[in-house]
């Protein structure tokens, strides 16, 4: 079939909505058009509902930046947790990687990107005033750097390091069990984990400072 001509115009609406997502083309937008047109339509209409309703009513946590049903995350209103390790992350998907682990007690800080001059995202394009706060008030003894190992994310690290190294704070980086150059969404739960729990002091790993 030629994707520049559909049977109907709903059809071709739909399918031009659904290949705006990320990683889906034109032929897998239109496989999961057709599967939902299969679909009963009380079906269809939870799965409509449940999109909107995400938009309309999902919060983010005032503390750390993840997704909440409420204003203060279930991880940032854990008791048991240490409020004072903070892992910084890029995004909600690197706190979901990291929570299957098993291995991190602490709590999570988004930024909500990396730094990348080129796509014109500057340190104002990021959560970082929070997690400042933090520091000035005392409640952090250690950050871990938890970004992906790219160019960009040592980018950002490196400018973390310098905007907080000021105040009582130890930094660390997770150790490079996970590949230079990956994304950690991608690392297994077994490397990430133990990439966190052998996490290394960050000046020891970048003596330039």
């Amino acid at each position: 079939m030629n994707f520049t001509e559909y049977p109907s115009k709903l059809l071709q609406n739909a399918v031009d909505e659904f290949s705006k997502l990320p990683g889906i083309g034109k032929k897998t937008a239109l496989r999961l058009v057709l599967h939902i047109l299969r679909q009963d339509n009380d079906e269809v209409a939870a799965f409509g509902n449940s999109i909107i309703k995400l938009k309309n009513e999902v919060k983010f946590c005032k503390s750390c930046n993840n997704i909440s049903d409420t204003e203060i995350c279930d991880i940032c209103s854990n008791n048991n947790r240490n409020h004072s390790l903070i892992c910084v992350v890029e995004n909600i998907n690197d706190v979901m990687a990291i929570e299957q682990t098993n291995q991190f007690n602490g709590i999570y800080h988004v930024l909500g990107g990396v730094l990348s001059p080129m796509d014109g995202i500057g340190p104002d394009d990021l959560k970082i005033l929070s997690l400042e706060e933090k520091c000035k008030k005392g409640e952090v003894n250690e950050i871990i750097f938890a970004l992906s190992t790219t160019m960009e994310g040592d980018t950002t690290n490196f400018y973390l390091y310098k905007r907080l190294r000021n105040y009582n704070v130890k930094f660390t980086t997770i150790a490079r069990g996970v590949s230079v150059g990956d994304e950690i969404i991608y690392a297994d739960e077994i490397t990430l984990g133990r990439s966190i729990i052998n996490r290394i002091n960050y000046e020891e790993v970048n003596t330039n400072f």
